[in-house]
This record gives C-alpha cells, sequence and structure tokens, in this order.
C-alpha cells in the first residue's frame, strides 16, 4: 500500500469513525448505502494511518464504498473519502487501488465514479488513477452537473 497506513474490510465498529470522515469530506453523502456496507454485500474498504504510537490505529481515516451490478462486469464506486488532515498522504490512492485489486479477483471488468463537475480535484485524482470521461451527467447534483469517469480494472 502507499501512503503512512494500511487498508482493511471495513467492519460495524468502524461506522462512528466513517460517518465523521462522510459527513466533513462529502458535498452529498449517501448515508444509507454507508450504514448497510459494513455489513455487506457492498465493497466496505476503510484506510488507517500510523501515528508515531501506533503503527497501524484501528481508527478509519477513510474508505471507499462500491458495489457491483447484476452481471458483476461493473462497478460503481459510490463514496471515496479521507479526513482533511490525512489528505495527499496516499490514502485515497491506496484505497484505489486495493478496491480494484478486489474487484478484479470477484470478476469486475469495469469501474465507473461520478464526480462533480466542478470539483476539479477530485476529477485530477481520477484521471490520474486512469479514468476517463464517458458522459456529462446534468444536473446529478444538487450543486450541479457531474461527469460519469470509468476505467478498466483488468491489470
Amino acid at each position: 500500500m502507499t501512503g503512512t497506513g494500511r487498508v482493511r474490510p471495513g467492519k460495524r465498529g468502524d461506522l462512528p469513525a466513517l460517518r465523521a470522515v462522510q459527513g466533513t469530506v462529502l458535498a452529498e453523502p449517501w448515508e444509507e448505502l454507508l450504514s448497510v456496507a459494513v455489513d455487506g454485500p457492498p465493497v466496505l474498504l476503510v484506510a488507517t494511518g500510523a501515528t508515531a504510537e501506533h503503527a497501524y490505529p484501528a481508527t478509519p481515516v477513510g474508505y471507499a464504498l462500491a458495489v457491483t451490478d447484476g452481471d458483476d462486469a461493473t462497478g460503481y464506486l459510490a463514496e471515496l473519502a479521507v479526513e482533511p488532515g490525512s489528505q495527499g498522504e496516499g490514502h485515497g490512492s491506496a484505497l484505489l487501488e486495493t478496491l480494484v485489486e478486489r474487484l478484479r479477483g470477484s470478476g469486475v471488468e469495469r469501474l465507473r465514479v461520478t464526480v462533480r463537475v466542478v470539483d476539479e480535484r477530485a476529477r485530477s485524482f481520477y484521471r490520474d488513477h486512469g479514468f476517463e470521461r464517458t458522459e456529462r451527467l446534468p444536473d446529478r447534483y444538487e450543486s450541479g452537473d457531474g461527469l460519469l469517469l470509468e476505467r478498466d480494472v483488468a491489470p
């Protein structure tokens, strides 16, 4: 993993920390999906950051939440969020890399994500990780249009 921590599957005990990250980072969070994901089947991965006291503390600093369609050929990254104090340390990249590996192993061929048109930081992050714009989604968000991005999951 890149960054200063590790990625592991999410669990029910992570929910308070994940809700805090979700509420702080995401403009339009999907709270219900996060509640369901801690018990599965959506894929929920969490990143934990290292500290001086503990090499791998249990408290999540970020998470990735993904769902697959009925035929499992396409995955959708519903949420990827890292707390502001831990951004820029590689946690988002590690979450995305681990998610891609997991989806690849389950037969998923493509991964999609939707971002707000005005969110240049997110667009740049996903572009740097192999995503390409496939469609503009008018009025996708309360705050305006979105972009559907997609990448192959195969190596």
